[in-house]
């Protein structure tokens, strides 16, 4: 089996027809971390942008690798590529270094023997983050703490009431806040991160919630009909700005509510998404504005 690892830019590198995808990143996706050792017969990753995250992942590839088979390791310039070829020397690879395409590709075979890949494992893997008190993992948006724009919509939440969904809920923090009021009878969280739903799962009540691992602005599992929708959308494509996510997502909470439903989403100060909600709702009012979050709450 072939493996890849993310979105290969056209004309990139050349990647074998039927090659077996493994990201995180992409709904219905192999998971790399359950293949086996010495099974695949070559690799091709997109390294993620950070170190942990990254090394963890090449780790994983490099350990399920046969030795003798090749492997591509790719990454932009200025996300990751600067430290590929090092990264990998230390793992005992030897890979020959190109640019291309504002990228740097580092390509070679597995050796018979590596070092280092349990430790970058352990550093990458799951884990229970003891100051906030929740599972998640590194790579995982604000992993390790809780982002100042979802803490803000938390310390606002209203009294909810019926049945939910979190769109874009990362490891749950939302949906775990709002599922604390005894009043809300079921969740339903979806997440494109299967890291973070795998976390999720972990971090709130499984006996009235719902996760799914798919892109929320599109995703046909949703339940329709719901009572309110809570929301941090993301607004970052690979480091790069799209407001079309937010908007995405403003657009779908309003096709799940019931008439009457509120969405409550936490935006941070610059996101002109007043426009996009103004025509899909009944009613709209910004809560407040705080640490450079804003706060609405919107009525169908």
């Amino acid at each position: 089996m072939y493996a890849v690892y993310g979105v290969v830019p056209p004309g990139l590198v050349d990647v074998p027809v039927g090659a077996t995808q493994f990201s995180p990143l992409i709904p219905g996706s192999d998971a790399l971390e359950r293949a086996a050792d010495a099974s695949l017969t070559g690799v091709t990753m997109l390294a993620p942008p950070g170190v942990i995250e990254r090394r963890y992942a090449i780790a994983h590839a490099l350990r399920a690798l046969i030795p003798g088979t090749p492997f591509t390791f790719f990454a932009p310039n200025k996300r990751g590529g600067a430290r590929l070829h090092d990264e990998l020397s230390a793992f005992g690879c030897v890979s020959n270094e190109a640019s291309r395409h504002h990228h740097r590709l580092c390509t070679g075979v597995r050796p018979g023997s590596l070092h280092d890949l349990e430790h970058a494992i352990a550093l990458g893997a799951p884990r229970l983050v003891e100051p906030i008190g929740l599972w998640s993992q590194p790579g995982v948006f604000s992993w390790d703490r809780i982002d100042p724009g979802s803490a803000l919509l938390i310390e606002h939440l209203p009294q909810l009431s019926g049945r939910g969904a979190d769109l874009g809920c990362g490891i749950g923090i939302l949906a775990r806040a709002a599922l604390l009021q005894g009043s809300v009878q079921h969740m339903t969280l979806i997440d494109i991160d299967r890291r973070a739903i795998e976390a999720a799962r972990r971090n709130v009540d499984p006996v009235r919630s719902t996760v799914v691992w798919g892109d929320a602005a599109s995703s046909k599992e949703l339940p329709r009909e719901v009572d309110f929708v809570i929301m941090n959308p993301p607004f970052h494509d690979g480091g790069t700005e799209d407001q079309n996510m937010g908007r995405a997502f403003i657009a779908k909470s309003a096709s799940l509510l019931r008439k009457g439903g509120v969405c409550l989403l936490t935006a941070n100060r610059h996101l002109p998404y007043e426009a996009a909600m103004k025509p899909l709702f009944a009613t709209m009012t910004q809560v407040v504005q705080a640490n450079g979050f804003k706060i609405y709450v919107a009525q169908k």
